[in-house]
């Protein structure tokens, strides 16, 4: 088999059984630890109640989807070596990639916050990134400013 072989289509995950979303099965799949998904779930499905009493109105499915959107990314850099030097070179990352990278970020910097719950930090890393404020969000502008103050090796991609 090839090295860059890619299969014809993905395969199929299941969705969630609360909301039916594959987007929220992937966040719980990335918070588990030590193969605990039903630990997962219940911390996920806590941080879902907590939004849903703090913004009434918005379905927390929704509230999810745009703090998800804020804080993906849509440049990052890669570093490509020509001759002797080094240079990160800005690329476009693909939806699901970045998908990955919003819910991997959200999830790390909610574990790295002290002194409550997981659920509750969660719930505030959620909210943070649907208000646009937030760590997450953060971390995308500074990626997104690595790849603009890189811009001038874009002839450098692949």
């Amino acid at each position: 088999m090839p090295r860059h072989y890619k299969p014809l289509l993905a395969r199929y995950k299941q969705p969630d059984p609360v909301y039916n979303s594959a987007v929220i099965a992937k966040l719980i799949n990335s918070l588990m630890s030590d193969g605990k998904k039903t630990r997962a779930q219940q911390i996920f499905y806590n941080a879902m109640d907590i939004i849903s009493e703090q913004i009434k109105d918005i379905k927390p499915e929704d509230v999810l989807n745009k703090a998800l959107d804020n804080s993906r990314p849509t440049l990052k850099t890669k570093s490509r070596r020509v001759g002797g030097a080094t240079y990160q070179v800005p690329v476009e990352v693909p939806f699901n990639k970045s998908l990955s990278y919003a819910i991997k970020w959200i999830i790390e910097i909610a574990r790295k916050k002290k002194g409550r719950p997981m659920a509750i930090k969660l719930a505030d890393e959620l909210l943070a990134a649907y208000k646009g404020e937030g760590d997450a969000v953060k971390k995308k502008e500074d990626t997104h400013k690595m790849a603009e103050s890189n811009r001038a090796f874009a002839h450098l991609s692949y």
